[in-house]
């Protein structure tokens, strides 16, 4: 158990409640590689629509990735994006609630830069801004812009995002900043305006360095695993590791719901993606991963799982069956919270909010707020 108490963002899990955020389908065909899933072209049109939903839904934040090249296939996968400053400086403008968690690579924005843009953010969205922290990234993706550095191996990446996520908090505190590392160098830097509170910092990290990257500086971490054991064990790493640093760290997860009218009903919709699956898309998300050998034909463990069609862990059911399934995954996991994505957002984001997340809700309850109801 860590002692620690978590820094304070207004969020349910201050007070020992489950944080429900949405990530956002800021890139053609949303994250499901199949012929046969919903349309979704990714347009700002649409994931305004997904956004207002969201919040009138009750959730606690959106939160949209940054990609620069697709996956390909058939269906063009990916190959279509936002970029998500812009996209969720747009959305903060539309929301008044729920927090605004954008995404920028420390291997491509400088930190003056980055500072500068997410203190505007903080200021746009009246506070309410994130920070999704991208360490690494696919060499194919940043390569083509000639921006891969070579030089720089997976320990070093995360050497650079520490002086990197250092050098922002410090922009966004001190008149002016010299810092000179191995991979940032600022001379009498200055950043204004400053953020009157410091914007929400998350990043995903599942090797050690990446762990403790995270578990170090920022104010919570996406885990691998889709399991409660699986999660439980990594969200226990994460918090002790944070513990060792006198702090403690939100662990969250990701996880694509599929509801139906009955568990039957959602099952058959899955399977009927998976029959849809686009194995070109398929072969170039694995080429990207650097988890498909073409020359030889093997597969990991994360490619057969994606035959599925589906991109993350998924829970298939009825309204009820789902309301179950992740409270239950909530419960064994000691988790924090989890990043949802759907199927259908349009669809089904009305039925999160007015038959799911209610009952989580209650099950979890924010012990402030629970207090003050009773």
């Amino acid at each position: 158990m860590n002692p620690h108490p978590l820094t304070p963002f207004g969020l349910p899990s201050d007070n020992g409640g489950k944080d429900l955020g949405l990530f956002l389908p800021v890139a053609n065909g949303g994250w499901i590689l199949s012929k046969n899933k919903p349309e979704l072209d990714g347009s700002y049109a649409y994931n305004r629509q997904c956004a207002l939903l969201a919040e009138q839904a009750g959730m606690d934040f959106i939160m949209s990735m940054s990609k620069f090249r697709g996956y390909g296939g058939e269906t063009k996968h990916w190959d279509s994006s936002l970029d998500p400053i812009v996209l969720m400086a747009a959305l903060s403008e539309v929301t008044k609630k729920t927090r605004i968690v954008t995404t920028l690579h420390t291997l491509l924005q400088n930190p003056a830069v980055a500072a500068k843009m997410m203190a505007t953010l903080q200021q746009v969205s009246g506070g309410r801004a994130g920070l999704n922290v991208v360490t690494g990234s696919y060499k194919g993706e940043f390569a083509q812009m000639g921006a891969w550095p070579e030089h720089v191996n997976h320990d070093q990446r995360y050497d650079l995002a520490y002086e990197w996520v250092r050098a922002v908090k410090a922009l966004w505190s001190d008149e002016s900043v010299t810092m000179h590392g191995d991979y940032v160098t600022l001379d009498d830097c200055e950043s204004w305006p400053k953020p009157e509170q410091r914007p929400f910092l998350v990043c995903a990290g599942s090797s050690e360095i990446g762990m403790r990257l995270t578990s170090e500086e920022m104010d919570a971490i996406f885990l691998s695993g889709g399991t409660g054991a699986e999660l439980s064990k990594n969200s226990d790493r994460a918090k002790t590791i944070a513990a060792e640093y006198g702090r403690n760290i939100r662990t969250y997860s990701m996880m694509t719901l599929v509801i139906g009218d009955s568990d039957d009903a959602a099952k058959a919709t899955a399977q009927h993606y998976a029959a849809g699956l686009d194995e070109e898309a398929l072969a170039g998300m694995m080429r990207a991963y650097g988890f498909l050998d073409a020359e030889i034909g093997k597969e990991n463990d994360f490619t057969r799982k994606a035959r599925s069609s589906f991109m993350s862990a998924q829970i298939v059911g009825s309204a009820k069956s789902v309301t179950d399934q992740v409270g239950d995954l909530l419960e064994a996991s000691g988790t924090d919270g989890l990043m949802l994505i759907f199927d259908d957002y349009i669809k089904s984001l009305p039925i999160f909010g007015a038959e799911i997340l209610p009952a989580l809700r209650e099950r979890f309850p924010d012990k402030v707020a629970a207090a003050v109801e009773g």
